[in-house]
């Protein structure tokens, strides 16, 4: 016989497991159908009842719930709510991670961006800086020619002194030459 078979019914038209009173009034379960009449032959119908004793299967109610395992079932039950809460836990955990992930992503974008715009300000400022230094070398380049062509007048200056200086020197070698002759005349 099997664990369940003591609960299994043996006239399947009054199905289950059913109700009766035992000597002290008190509410059992037993694997026997209620008592029904039952007919004879003759088609009379007598009234038998068949004796409704405890078997020895029969536990009291709260044994009963453990030999039908739902003492099992409920610890079962507790432990899913458990595993329930637990995983109810986890995805709070997975939310409160997440939500710090998007916030040191977003943490990171703000940075980021100032960087991107402290980079963008350095780029603007070497390219100004590029455009300072063009035209700087290009007023080196300018003042460069002036100098060149101060240079090319003042010895084209320095030439025409050279010559007026011949000039004056042949002109005073002249006179000299004259004044003496004078003199030596005289």
């Amino acid at each position: 016989m099997g664990l369940f078979d003591i609960f299994k019914d043996k006239d399947d038209d009054e199905g289950g497991m059913a109700e009766y009173e035992n000597e002290d009034n008190s509410s059992r379960f037993s694997s026997e159908p209620e008592p029904s009449e039952r007919h004879t032959e003759g088609g009379d119908e007598t009234s038998s009842v068949d004796s409704v004793e405890p078997t020895s299967y029969a536990q009291p109610a709260t044994d009963m719930g453990s030999q039908l395992g739902i003492q099992e079932l409920m610890n079962k039950r507790f432990k899913l709510e458990e595993a329930i809460d637990y995983v109810g836990i986890m995805i709070n955990n997975l939310k409160g991670k997440r939500t710090k992930l998007a916030k040191n992503i977003e943490d990171e974008i703000v940075d980021i961006t100032n960087l991107k715009e402290k980079l963008t300000k350095i780029n603007e400022y070497i390219e100004e800086e590029k455009r300072g230094l063009e035209e700087l070398k290009n007023k080196r380049a300018q003042v460069d020619r002036d100098a060149d062509e101060v240079g090319t007048i003042v010895y084209n200056l320095r030439d025409k002194i050279s010559d007026i200086d011949k000039i004056v020197a042949d002109e005073a070698g002249r006179i000299k030459s004259f004044k003496d002759s004078k003199s030596s005349s005289n």
